[in-house]
């Protein structure tokens, strides 16, 4: 391409780029100048694609029409005065300002002198030359549109929303009829008799409206109160509507009024007669009352509170309701304090709960409350329950007399101090009464009565109040008082046992997690320790005592016992899990220590005791689950001795302190097998031989290859031992079915290959293999006890028809109270997550982590062991 041929093309761009520039300030000012124009356009044609003036008197539609044109033509005057034609010279002169130098002034430019000099002339060539090389570079200039600041109330987008919502749901069919408007008259008239209808139901139904014009049948069915609007168009007279749906008596508006509504509230006819009328046949469907049914018994829990099932219907949904408390004074057993006439007490009343969410035109619900310190607690009433729907019908159920559920009280004492409130609370004349037979308690108490002094003085404090008040005249407030005190003093009779015990436990684990996290002594630890089992000793034993008493209170009023189907755990199994602690301890293992401590404070305070612990023998599922989890431990204690080999032989004499502490960790640990299985480790080499074997060689590192080899040699022969011991374990399995029960034998058989694999690699030599294929063994060991687990459950749901079932199988067995069966080191097989909390656990994680990184890219570390490392970091 020649250097004209270049020339002439950007000499084109820029003539096209003058264009742009120039029809932009076309826009630009057209814009500024008429955007008040089209805003009136656009409102103007956006109320009459909508109908407004349809609705509006005729006066109002044309004082708009008037005020629009005046709007209209002033905004037009107004553009024309500040409108200017924008010239090319302008639209150059802009492209000029947005150039650099402003080169295309210059090109225009002539000089003023030295044209005889050639080197002026030169010099202005050089100038211009450089000019027109800038002025090739022009591009088109973007306009302004912004009239904000003309328009700060940004009215032009007000038009432009009216325009867009009258696109869509209005019709250019309705900008015609304002032609038809003429002044004086009420009503649009059009050119010949017209006619449109609507029946709207009610807005709670959730019906649709319809449009009388498109409906084909003669017979139409709506709810009750539909409503009905009819217009007629053109001469007045020519269409009247007839119906004998709205019962309307009285005066009721002429047949031919141009525009009529009411309501439906009987069947009948509906007609519109005249040009283009129609005929049709009303069948009002009646809105029934709702209904509402106590399906169940009130059931109450511990702590007195109370639950009411009941269901609730309406044709069209149930928007509220009421349940009523009122004394059934008939029923009352009228003795000693009761005998005396009840002060006036108003009925209870609280609001029906209705579904968050959902259809309530049938739902199931429950009413909940505590009425353990109304003064009707355990008397006799009558329950009534209505609800109401959106038209105003209310439903009632059936009235339930009953005892008002409350709190019930087990320590004598505080029983009778709740009798001594509730006479207190029935009358005020009962407070001589109740001031004696108090009197009568704390005279002189036996031994034990009061568990504390503190008790015996707050019981003094009240009866002398009382007797105080009685001598001026006891009022409400003080009536109200007294009662809360003698409530506050019962609760901490009946549960101040078992509160304290508590506390006293909890103030033991938090010493115990200070001394932890401080590195205390190990004699302090020890002594520590022993107070936690003492204060949980102490805790089971308030636990078992309020437990027998709500089964003895049960059994005499022929009650459910409670709780029948709550996750249990004897005191043995508190035991292993706080000697599991003292053994993480003495061994270092403080993250750990504390995060199972803080998993026993979460059981203890979850559980509960089960009687007679160690009676019955263990079914052959919850055998087959234990040695099941025995062989998990065994295999991870195996695992972490491989790991630490693996340390030992990159980092020589580094983990020597450690694998002397863990080292006795994994000796009894692999002792555990002999001790739980009994004549199961007959066969084979016993895992305790062989890990002592390779404590005493792990024990003297650096002494030759030869004794490495031995020391994977006896790893080998152990986790042959293991094999073995799966395999019998396996062969004694109970014969469960069912997928999971098929689920568990595949895993076990998977976990017995990758211990075949890992004893081949333990006899090779190769440590990180060996590592890997026990990983694999391990996590199928957790398959398949978690399957076994579930079908043991499963069949034993079928056996008892799959309701309320006890966990007493390998299940419940095998779960701690909070439904997790417990895995290796403390860890949760189903929800291990649970186990991993604090801060504590976090941050030694991220250290771990951050280590195996750092090693990993150690360029002076062996090719095994980083390759081992970033397995490691893959896997993790």
């Amino acid at each position: 391409m020649t250097e004209t041929e270049q020339t002439q093309i950007e000499w084109a761009q820029m003539r096209r780029a003058l264009a742009m520039t120039w029809a932009g300030m076309w826009a630009e000012r057209i814009t500024h100048a008429f955007w008040p124009v089209w805003s009136v356009l656009f409102i103007c044609i956006g109320t009459l694609m909508l109908g407004l003036h349809d609705s509006a008197p005729v006066e109002a539609v044309w004082a708009g029409i008037i005020a629009a044109v005046a709007a209209f033509a002033w905004f037009v005057y107004r553009g024309l005065r500040v409108f200017r034609i924008p010239r090319r010279a302008d639209a150059l002169a802009r492209i000029d300002a947005a150039l650099p130098g402003r080169p295309i002034s210059t090109l225009m430019d002539k000089p003023a002198i030295g044209a005889d000099d050639p080197a002026s002339v030169a010099l202005w060539r050089a100038h211009q030359a450089r000019a027109s090389q800038a002025a090739r570079n022009a591009r088109p200039v973007e306009p302004d549109l912004r009239v904000a600041r003309r328009d700060p109330f940004a009215l032009r987008y007000v038009a432009v929303l009216l325009l867009a919502v009258a696109l869509l749901f209005g019709s250019l069919l309705r900008v015609g009829t304002v032609t038809q408007m003429t002044p004086g008259s009420g009503q649009a008239l059009a050119t010949g008799p017209a006619w449109e209808g609507w029946i709207e139901p009610p807005a709670y139904t959730g019906l649709p409206t319809l449009y009388m014009a498109d409906i084909d049948a003669d017979r139409i069915e709506v709810p009750q109160e539909s409503r009905v609007v009819v217009r007629f168009y053109g001469k007045v007279g020519e269409l009247t509507l007839a119906e004998t749906v709205s019962g309307r008596t009285g005066e009721v508006p002429p047949a031919s009024d141009p525009e009529q509504e009411f309501a439906i509230t009987q069947s009948g006819t509906l007609s519109v007669q005249g040009p283009g009328g129609r005929d049709w046949q009303i069948a009002m469907r009646q809105d029934d009352a709702p209904t509402v049914e106590i399906t169940g018994e009130a059931e109450t829990s511990v702590d007195g509170q109370m639950t009411l099932p009941f269901t609730a219907s309406d044709d069209y949904g149930v928007i509220g309701g009421t349940a009523r408390i009122e004394l059934d004074l008939a029923e009352v057993d009228r003795r000693h304090g009761l005998a005396a006439d009840p002060e006036p007490r108003a009925a209870i009343e609280m609001p029906v709960p209705l579904p968050i969410s959902g259809d309530r035109a049938e739902f199931e619900e429950r009413l909940v409350e505590n009425f353990s310190q109304h003064p009707w607690a355990h008397l006799p009433v009558r329950l009534s329950v209505t609800v109401e729907d959106a038209a105003g019908l209310t439903g009632a159920a059936q009235p339930q007399l009953m005892d008002l559920p409350a709190r019930r009280f087990f320590d004598p004492l505080a029983a009778a101090l709740i009798e001594q409130r509730r006479d207190l609370l029935w009358t005020r004349a009962n407070g001589k009464r109740v001031a004696q037979v108090l009197r009568t308690i704390s005279h002189r108490p036996e031994e034990g009565l009061f568990s504390k002094e503190t008790d015996y003085l707050r019981l003094r404090t009240i009866i002398r109040r009382l007797e105080a008040n009685l001598i001026a005249g006891l009022d409400t407030e003080t009536q109200d008082e007294i009662a809360q005190a003698l409530w506050d003093l019962a609760i901490e009779l009946e549960d101040g046992d078992l509160d304290d015990a508590l506390e006293r436990l909890r103030e033991a684990q938090e010493r115990l997690q200070q001394a932890m996290k401080n590195g205390a002594s190990d004699e302090e630890i020890a002594r520590l320790m022993q107070e936690l089992r003492d204060a949980t000793r102490d805790y089971m034993r308030q636990l078992a005592q309020q437990s027998q008493r709500e089964n003895e209170e049960a059994r005499e009023n022929g009650d459910p016992m409670p709780n029948d189907d709550a996750m249990n755990m004897t005191q043995d199994d508190l035991q292993r899990m706080m000697d599991r602690i003292q053994e993480l301890m003495e061994q270092g293992r403080m993250a750990e220590a504390q995060q199972a401590l803080e998993e026993l404070q979460r059981m203890l305070e979850n559980m509960e005791v089960r009687q007679g612990q160690g009676e019955g023998q263990q079914s052959p599922g919850q055998q087959a689950m234990e040695g099941l989890a025995e062989t998990l431990r065994d295999q991870q204690g195996l695992s972490d001795e491989a790991f630490r080999d693996l340390q030992e032989q990159f980092n020589p004499g580094n983990n020597e302190g450690q694998q002397q502490g863990e080292g006795q960790q994994g000796q009894q640990e692999s002792q555990q097998p002999g001790q739980g299985q009994g004549q199961g480790q007959g066969q084979g080499q016993q895992p305790g031989q062989g890990q002592q074997g390779g404590d005493q060689q792990q024990a003297q590192p650096g002494e030759g290859q030869g004794e490495g080899q031995g020391l994977d040699q006896s790893l080998a022969e152990r986790q042959r031992s293991l094999r073995q011991e799966l395999d019998r374990q396996r062969g004694q399995l109970p014969g469960v079915g069912g997928e999971q029960g098929e689920a568990a034998r595949e895993a076990l058989d998977r976990a017995g290959r990758a211990m075949d694999d890992a004893e081949d690699a333990l006899r090779n030599d190769d440590l990180p293999e060996a590592i890997d294929r026990q990983a694999e063994a391990m996590d199928a060991l957790r398959d398949g006890i978690r399957n076994l687990g579930d079908a043991l459950a499963e069949e034993q749901r079928q056996q008892q028809g799959g309701e309320n079932t006890q966990m007493g199988d390998a299940q419940g067995a095998q779960r701690d109270p909070l439904g997790r069966n417990p895995g290796t080191n403390g860890q949760s097989l189903e929800s291990g997550d649970e186990m991993l909390q604090g801060e504590d656990v976090y941050r030694r994680a991220r250290e771990l982590l951050d280590e195996i990184r750092r090693r990993s890219g150690d360029s002076e570390r062996s090719e095994e062991e980083r390759e081992y490392l970033k397995r490691l970091l893959e896997r993790f």
